[in-house]
């Protein structure tokens, strides 16, 4: 029985030091894990969603860190201040990284640049360009007046948070401003420079900064483990279609599976990609707060295409289709920043794919009205029978296996002879005798 007991307890000890060695490691691992996440592309709400996921986990597992590498060529006002927001209350420390060499953090991007406890750049990198612009529509001059100096004042109070220049801060929405590393640095925008992750790494360790709550944390990348939180596979997906481009690029496959569905009813397969595609247009061009104007031009010239199909308006409704084409494309995101606008080479290119589909189109509606009828009663016209019986006038043919009733025009028709079938009236033929080539000698 005490050898029992013994045993027991034994095991329970051995147990008791294996789960205090695996809390013990998982604390270590937690409490040096630093939080990597990667920015690349326009500020968007799915942006947003990311980000704050990330710097969740970074906080419930105890990172000691949480980087953001950045390259953005700005985005959406709505998103970008989520993102701020979230920066400036996270209960762990937040490193902004604008990288790799060559990258840049214009408009939103400068806003959370600033916004983080450390703010780094790589050589080679700039940040700057944050004057507010509207997307979608023309700002009258005392709104415009209004949103910039709430922007300045916005990110001058952001500056003076983390101890860095506000007027400087400030140069970058009032005059729209840009910076190399250098600069930034020297304005006192940025903590440091950093060749790569591993030199970021290196200099932000002992690095004391304040969180929201107040308290000072002192960053200690001793033994650290990266951990690197990608985009999930929804999130990477809703990131690509938020992309002006990518939006005007589904809205035209859209149109094109459309049209062709509807001058070929039946196919299904383009009126179902047509459909995703529109579907997936009007996600993005919602998140992107497109000029509506624009997209309603762009459904008007959908209209005209599909009328110039069962119109015969010699090419004038194809005409004012690419017209109005054209013109909802370029005000599609019109007055908004270059990070938002549909590239005018595109934009060419969409136009004359669509006149060439729909100028094919039409000429196949054309060809195949013009195309001799080859099934049902209209389709026996010109083909050639064979007499069964004799037919004086009247007797039987043989068209395709099928036995026919037939009258010939004139003469006599023997069993066995061709004949030309040039009328039916119900279920009779009217049949004449078949005109041979005759061969010289």
């Amino acid at each position: 029985m005490l050898k029992t007991r013994l045993r027991f307890a034994l095991i329970l000890f051995l147990a008791g030091l294996s789960v205090i060695a695996f809390i013990s490691s998982v604390v270590n691992a937690d409490s040096s894990d630093i939080e990597i996440l990667s920015v690349d592309g326009t500020i968007v709400p799915v942006v947003a969603n990311y980000l704050d996921r990330g710097i969740s986990r970074a906080e419930s597992e105890g990172a000691v860190a949480c980087i953001i590498e950045l390259n953005t060529p700005g985005g959406l006002l709505n998103a970008t201040e989520d993102i701020v927001q979230r920066i400036l209350n996270a209960k762990v420390p937040i490193v902004v990284y604008v990288s790799p060499s060559g990258s840049w953090a214009a408009s939103a991007g400068t806003f959370i640049t600033v916004a983080a406890h450390v703010a780094v750049m790589a050589p080679g990198t700039s940040i700057g360009a944050a004057h507010p612009v509207a997307v979608g529509q023309e700002m009258p001059e005392e709104v415009k007046k209004k949103v910039t100096e709430y922007s300045s004042a916005w990110i001058r109070s952001i500056a003076e948070i983390r101890g860095r220049d506000p007027e400087q801060a400030e140069l970058a929405v009032t005059e729209s401003k840009s910076f190399t590393s250098s600069e930034a640095l020297e304005a006192r925008l940025i903590d440091f420079q950093a060749d790569d992750l591993e030199s970021l790494i290196r200099q932000i360790d002992g690095r004391k900064v304040t969180l929201a709550t107040g308290e000072e944390v002192i960053i200690d990348t001793t033994d650290y483990v990266p951990s690197r939180n990608e985009m999930n596979p929804v999130e990477r997906f809703l990131h690509v279609i938020s992309d002006p481009n990518i939006a005007y690029i589904l809205l035209s496959l859209a149109t094109i599976g459309l049209i062709t569905e509807i001058s070929n009813p039946g196919l299904i397969f383009p009126g179902t990609v047509g459909g995703v595609c529109l579907l997936l247009a009007f996600y993005s061009l919602g998140v992107l707060n497109a000029y509506w104007a624009g997209v309603l031009l762009i459904l008007l010239a959908f209209g005209l295409f599909v009328a110039e199909l069962f119109t015969p308006a010699f090419g004038i409704l194809t005409a004012g289709g690419l017209t109005s084409l054209v013109f909802g494309s370029l005000v599609l995101f019109s007055h908004s920043s270059p990070a938002m606008e549909v590239n005018r080479g595109l934009i060419a290119g969409v136009t004359i794919i669509m006149a060439a589909f729909v100028i094919f189109v039409i000429g196949a509606i054309v060809r195949g009205q013009r195309r001799k009828i080859a099934t049902g009663a209209e389709g026996l016209i010109g083909r050639v029978a064979v007499a069964k019986t004799r037919l004086d006038p009247k007797g039987t043919v043989l068209v395709d296996g099928e036995h026919w009733t037939a009258m010939v025009d004139s003469g006599k028709i023997e069993p066995g002879e061709e004949v030309t079938i040039t009328k039916v009236e119900g279920l009779k033929l009217l049949v004449t005798t078949r005109k041979t080539k005759r061969r010289r000698r």
